[in-house]
């Protein structure tokens, strides 16, 4: 065939995909894959909402599709069975599930980044109004004992082994009440409000909004907020499917690019306002645009008439100048030493190992380096609000021995 030929074949063929393409309405260029992301209605999926309203997954190259599920244990099924590829979820889920605590001992679930610092609480029913007051910890196991005197005290979370359960644990034990004199039961958190003014539970706790719903409602009080059990603790991280963060991580670093620039956006105090209303929408948290933005902005009504609670540099961060985002292999050793201590496992895990295997360091340092995100030092001692012990991760036991004196 002359090369006169060749070209005649090749501009006839052109044609025909051409006209096949418009005839069908195909694009020329490959179709792009869906990215599905799970949420809970909570204030801190907000950088999940915000990357996409405000364009930056479009941005970043990626078709992003939000899906609301109704509870922990809906995200943690369909991140493992791939349904969705990842999503906004408690920190310590992973470590949850592959301890066997939460789910099928083994399952790997990979944390890409922290979305947030702070921003949950323990709220307290009516029957303890009077009795307690906001972070007075010493009246708490008084306060128990009272409304035991008259009824069973139940307080729920949202999920066995998460971060909410955790908080809960740490300030009964820093009130000195013992976890199995109580009731503990999982609740997901939209139900949280609706369960306490049926009175299922004296007392819960969750993240924002439902604590500031509950106290707007006058059905319950904030006792005491998560920053002050710690101080800019790692909260909701983003979790992805094992296979999509091994084969499609350039879709995953393009989320998580996204994300941290919807972060960055939450930080500037002037945007939080903006952030509530899209929050609010039914198809997101879909609660009280004032009460999302009254705790995104640092104001806490406390309720019972305990009057508010400004905090000034520790209200819920997304960004903190980079110092959030960072998932460090520290926590995820912390969130075991707790399952160590309060019983939750019989045999110390191998720490640094499970951290290892479910925290994708080196994906996330990737991503910083490219957005020009300092990446935090990890492996550093640090000790809690409400602890005197000392916790070093590279070395948990002693922390684990003198905590349960």
């Amino acid at each position: 065939m002359n090369i006169h030929l060749q070209k005649i074949v090749k501009i006839v063929l052109a044609g025909t995909l051409y006209t096949l393409l418009f005839l069908t309405g195909a694009s020329a260029n490959p179709v792009k894959k869906v990215v599905k992301l799970g949420f809970i209605p909570l204030t801190d999926c907000a950088p999940l909402v915000i990357a996409k309203e405000m364009g930056f997954f479009a941005k970043y190259g990626v078709d992003v599709q939000l899906s609301k599920e109704a509870s922990w244990a809906v995200i943690r099924d369909k991140i493992l069975n791939g349904e969705l590829d990842a999503a906004h979820c408690l920190f310590s889920m992973p470590f949850s599930v592959y301890t066997g605590i939460g789910g099928k001992a083994g399952s790997e679930m990979k944390i890409a980044m922290v979305l947030n610092n702070n921003g949950q609480a323990i709220t307290l029913s009516k029957d303890f109004c009077g009795l307690v007051g906001f972070r007075d910890l010493k009246n708490v196991a008084k306060a128990v004992k009272a409304v035991k005197a008259r009824k069973e005290v139940t307080f729920a979370m949202t999920f066995p082994g998460g971060t909410h359960d955790i908080w809960l644990r740490n300030w009964l034990a820093a009130a000195g009440v013992n976890a199995k004199s109580v009731g503990i039961i999982t609740i997901p958190p939209p139900q949280m409000v609706a369960n306490m003014k049926v009175d299922n539970m004296e007392g819960f706790s969750v993240g924002e909004p439902w604590n500031g719903v509950a106290a707007t409602q006058g059905i319950g009080f904030t006792q005491i907020s998560s920053q002050d059990i710690w101080k800019n603790h790692p909260e909701k991280a983003l979790v992805a499917n094992k296979t999509f963060a091994e084969t499609d991580k350039e879709d995953l670093k393009n989320v998580m690019k996204a994300i941290i620039e919807a972060c960055k956006w939450l930080d500037v105090m002037g945007n939080r306002k903006k952030a509530a209303l899209f929050l609010s929408k039914p198809n997101y948290v879909n609660a009280p645009v004032q009460v999302i933005e009254a705790r995104l902005m640092g104001s806490t009504d406390i309720g019972c008439d305990l009057g508010v609670q400004k905090y000034k540099d520790d209200y819920m961060l997304f960004y903190n100048k980079g110092g959030v985002n960072a998932p460090k292999l520290a926590y995820g050793i912390w969130f075991m030493a707790q399952y160590m201590r309060f019983g939750m496992i019989g045999k110390a895990p191998d720490y640094q190992g499970v951290a290892k295997k479910l925290i994708l360091t080196d994906l996330f340092s990737e991503v910083a380096k490219s957005m020009n995100v300092p990446v935090q030092e990890d492996m550093k001692p640090f000790k809690t609000n409400l602890e005197t012990i000392i916790f070093d991760p590279k070395n948990p036991a002693p922390y684990i021995a003198g905590s349960k004196k």
